[in-house]
């Protein structure tokens, strides 16, 4: 189980959601009060951690919503392969690849035999930071 399933109402500002189909960390939530026939609604505005896109959503405050789980973990840089790193995960020694980070995403720079953290959410991962 990559996601669990929340009511819009308990999402809060720093938190994740899927929006279509991509996870997402919450920027911003406007709730509206309910109107003589309807419900209460939220407008939830959350940027991508995968693709670092902007997501926005609207929906009842009481309706349910996924919220994906997300791992951090570290890995070991092992080579540069093209346009590609590979890394070793150091919890279970795992080798996979990963696409090269542009210079201006990630924080410090990776050399073979350093240590990156990286975040694995719906089975896809990112870098985010080398040590």
């Amino acid at each position: 189980m990559v996601t669990k399933v929340v009511e819009v109402k308990t999402l809060k500002v720093g938190k994740f959601v899927m929006i279509d189909g991509e996870p997402c960390k919450v920027v911003g939530i406007q709730k509206a009060k309910t109107g003589k026939h309807g419900s209460a609604k939220a407008r939830v505005e959350a940027i991508g951690i995968l693709d670092n896109q902007k997501h926005s959503l609207v929906k009842p405050v009481d309706q349910k919503i996924d919220i994906p789980i997300i791992e951090r973990k570290t890995a070991q840089v092992l080579a540069f392969i093209g346009k590609n790193v590979q890394l070793m995960d150091l919890e279970n020694y795992t080798t996979f690849e990963l696409p090269k980070p542009k210079s201006g995403e990630i924080k410090g720079t990776l050399v073979e035999g350093g240590e990156v953290d990286y975040i694995k959410a719906l089975n896809k991962c990112k870098i985010l930071r080398a040590r």
